[in-house]
């Protein structure tokens, strides 16, 4: 088995494309009409699903640290070049508590990403 995708509840499709896509830099793939909007976004051989619905989980009151919340982990190739685009959106993150050369931050709608450095 393998991973083919991960969904992640989004309150705004095109909001949220800013960050997936025009900040970490992931391209969109095809989607079919579901009858709700999202998009999808190729991740190596795998693949995030945003799905504009209303979220049952709280998006207040999650931990300040990623690391200590359920997350989605990426590879980047360039953590220090996504670093730069991270502080110039004023998007927050922390670095890993385990001494890796890794952060954490989130998206617009509060899910927490992990993006660890290596290709």
């Amino acid at each position: 088995m393998r991973l083919h995708h991960v969904s992640l509840l989004v309150a705004d499709t095109a909001r949220a494309l800013g960050f997936y896509r025009d900040i970490l830099g992931l391209a969109e793939a095809p989607r079919p009409e579901l009858g709700f909007p999202g998009a999808w976004l190729d991740v190596g051989g795998q693949q995030i699903h945003l799905l504009e619905l209303p979220n049952p989980d709280p998006v207040d009151g999650r931990p300040d640290h990623g690391g200590r919340d359920r997350h989605v982990a990426l590879s980047c190739p360039d953590l220090d070049a996504l670093v730069t685009r991270l502080e110039a959106a004023g998007i927050p993150y922390t670095r890993s508590r385990s001494g890796r050369a890794a952060l954490f931050c989130r998206d617009p709608d509060g899910n927490a990403v992990e993006l660890i450095a290596g290709g």
